[in-house]
């Protein structure tokens, strides 16, 4: 049985809403970093995140911006590819997490969409002892930059084979990374993966590259 429990992340200069959902004895922590435009409710990362829990994989899911701060991107589009803001945001997260009773001792894994893939990266950069594993969805990770040649988490990038663009971008970054990686790529998707059964395997690719990388000491 799975439990969310909703909550306020209390961090440096911002309150930001979360969903916390807890599998019966979790083995791992996996933290959702959503993309341009999104938020915590993101139905594809709300779909995934509940996969996860069939495995046992707790998940939590956040905001990263602030009501005031959403209405300005909606205008503007300008905040979403603010990476290091997405970065330092996340990272203060990752460190909440290392603060609660409940969730310190689980080894961390972030998964990324959109620009989201790309703080993902970064904070996995500057949290190395931290985060075990980053998979990204589609993911913008071009635009961690120098960052990713020192990425040292196991990383995931699953792109949609009709996503040209990202699916381009990609492969630039999985020549940048240093660590472990591999560039798995969904047959008949598009950038948001909604064709049927698309979404599912990306479930299961992220669900495997979990549990190979976050269960027990690298």
């Amino acid at each position: 049985m799975t439990e969310s429990h909703y909550r306020q992340l209390d961090l440096k200069d911002v309150e930001l809403s979360a969903e916390l959902r807890l599998p019966a004895n979790p083995s791992a922590l996996v933290v959702f970093v959503h993309g341009s435009g999104s938020g915590r409710t993101s139905p594809r990362n709300q779909y995934v995140a509940e996969s996860l829990a069939s495995r046992g994989l707790a998940s939590l899911l956040f905001d990263l911006l602030t009501e005031p701060e959403q209405r300005l991107d909606n205008l503007t589009r300008e905040l979403r590819f603010d990476i290091a803001l997405l970065a330092r945001r996340l990272v203060e997260v990752i460190d909440w997490v290392g603060r609660d009773v409940k969730l310190h001792s689980l080894r961390i894994g972030l998964f990324g969409a959109s620009t989201g893939a790309a703080a993902a990266l970064l904070a996995a950069a500057l949290r190395p002892e931290v985060v075990h594993a980053v998979v990204s969805r589609g993911g913008r990770t071009d635009l961690a930059g120098a960052a990713l040649s020192q990425v040292r988490a196991p990383t995931l990038q699953i792109v949609g084979a009709q996503d040209p663009v990202v699916l381009e971008l990609n492969d630039q970054s999985s020549h940048a990374l240093r660590c472990e990686q591999q560039l798995e790529i969904v047959a008949g998707a598009t950038h948001l993966f909604e064709e049927p059964g698309a979404l599912e395997e990306v479930a299961r690719l992220a669900g495997d590259w979990f549990e190979k990388h976050l269960h027990g000491p690298d």
